[in-house]
C-alpha cells in the first residue's frame, strides 16, 4: 500500500482505542458522522440488542412524536375492535340503528376516552365483559401515559452537547507549513466551559503482507479552551512528529483513513459533562483550503454575530508540496 510508505515512523501509535486491529474484518468507516460507531450487532434477538429507552431518547423529535401518535391510534383501534367484537349494544349511549362504521367510530372514541381516563360519560360500558375490557384498557392507558411522560422528560432533561461539526476537514496553510483543521460551533443558547478536544487518526496499512488498522493520536495546537462561545477551529500542525507528515493530495484521495474527533465540555445549565463525536474520512478532507471567518460584530458594534451557515465555508488556498525530500527518502 502507498500509505505504508508514507507512514511516519516517528509517530506514536495509540493502542487502547477500542477498535480492532484486523483491517480485513472491518467494513466502511470506524465512526459515523453522527458520532455513533459503525457497528451492526448480531447473534442475539432484536429485543435483546436494542435498548428501547436509549433509542426513544436518541431518535429525532419528529420520529418520536410519530411513534407516540402511531401507538396511540393503534391501541385505540385494537380496543375498538374488541368492543365491536363484544357487541356495541353493551356500550350504553351508542344508537342501535347506527351503521356498522358509525358504531366502530363510536367504539374508537370511547376507547380513546377510556385509555386517557377522560371519561366524558356519553358512552358507558354495560355488563361484566365490556366493563372488564374497559378496566383493562384504563390500566393500560395509565401505564402508557406514565411511560410517555417519562420519555418526554428524559428527552428534555438529557444532557446534550449542542455542537455542530463542519462537514469537511481541511489541509490548510499554517505558520511555516500546513495543518489539519476542522471547525465546531455551539448552536443553542447554552454555555459550554472547559471544552476539550481529542483527535485520533485511524489508518489501514499493510504489515507482513496483511492489512491492519493503526491508530495515532494527533497533537493539537490547543487541546482545551476555557469557554466555547464562538466557533473553535481545531488545528493539528503537520510537523515531523505527525503521522500525516509528507502526505500529498493524492495520498488522501487514494488511501483509506479516518480522523475521529471527540469533544468533552461542561454545560452549566445541566451542571454535567456533555460529549460529542464525529469523524472525517480521507475523502472528506479538502486539501488546499482555508476556513472563512464565521463571526463578526454587528452594525452597532456592540455585539458579535455568529453565522452558523458559514460553519463549513472555506476557500481554496495554495499549498506548496512540503517535505518532498523526506517523502522520497521514506519511499526509497
Amino acid at each position: 500500500m502507498a500509505l505504508l510508505r508514507k507512514l511516519n515512523t516517528k509517530a506514536k501509535t495509540e493502542l487502547n482505542t477500542g477498535f480492532g486491529a484486523n483491517a480485513s474484518d472491518y467494513g466502511g468507516r470506524f465512526v459515523n458522522k453522527n458520532g455513533q460507531p459503525n457497528i451492526k450487532k448480531r447473534g442475539v434477538s432484536l429485543l435483546e440488542r436494542i435498548s428501547w429507552y436509549h433509542s426513544m431518547l436518541a431518535i429525532p423529535g419528529w420520529k418520536f412524536l410519530s411513534l407516540i401518535l402511531a401507538f396511540y391510534i393503534a391501541v385505540n383501534l385494537f380496543f375498538a375492535g374488541i368492543y365491536y367484537w363484544a357487541g356495541v349494544e353493551n356500550l350504553d349511549g351508542i344508537a342501535v340503528g347506527s351503521s356498522n362504521l358509525q358504531k366502530f367510530v363510536e367504539a374508537f372514541f370511547f376507547s380513546a376516552q377510556t385509555f386517557t381516563t377522560v371519561g366524558y360519560g356519553h358512552v358507558s360500558p354495560v355488563g361484566f365483559l365490556v366493563s372488564s375490557i374497559a378496566a383493562a384498557e384504563a390500566l393500560t392507558g395509565l401505564l402508557s401515559l406514565a411511560l410517555a411522560a417519562g420519555l418526554f422528560y428524559g428527552r428534555f432533561s438529557k444532557p446534550t452537547a449542542y455542537l455542530k461539526f463542519s462537514g469537511n476537514a481541511i489541509i490548510a496553510p499554517f505558520k511555516e507549513g500546513t495543518a489539519l483543521m476542522l471547525r465546531i460551533a455551539p448552536f443553542k443558547n447554552t454555555t459550554l466551559t472547559d471544552a476539550e478536544a481529542k483527535l485520533t487518526l485511524g489508518m489501514t496499512v499493510e504489515e507482513n503482507g496483511k492489512p491492519v488498522n493503526r491508530f495515532f493520536p494527533l497533537q493539537l495546537e490547543f487541546e482545551k479552551v476555557n469557554a466555547l462561545t464562538l466557533s473553535w477551529t481545531i488545528v493539528h500542525p503537520i510537523t515531523e512528529e505527525s503521522p500525516l507528515y509528507g502526505f500529498s493530495k493524492q495520498d488522501f484521495e487514494n488511501n483509506r483513513g479516518e480522523i475521529m474527533i471527540f469533544i468533552k465540555a461542561f454545560d452549566d445549565m445541566f451542571s454535567n459533562t456533555v460529549v460529542a463525536r464525529s469523524s472525517y474520512t480521507f475523502q472528506e478532507i479538502v486539501y488546499g483550503a482555508k476556513f472563512v471567518p464565521m463571526y463578526h460584530r454587528n452594525e452597532e458594534a456592540n455585539a458579535t454575530i455568529l453565522d452558523l451557515e458559514k460553519l463549513n465555508s472555506f476557500t481554496s488556498a495554495d499549498i506548496a508540496e512540503q517535505n518532498q525530500v523526506t517523502s522520497k527518502a521514506v519511499n526509497n
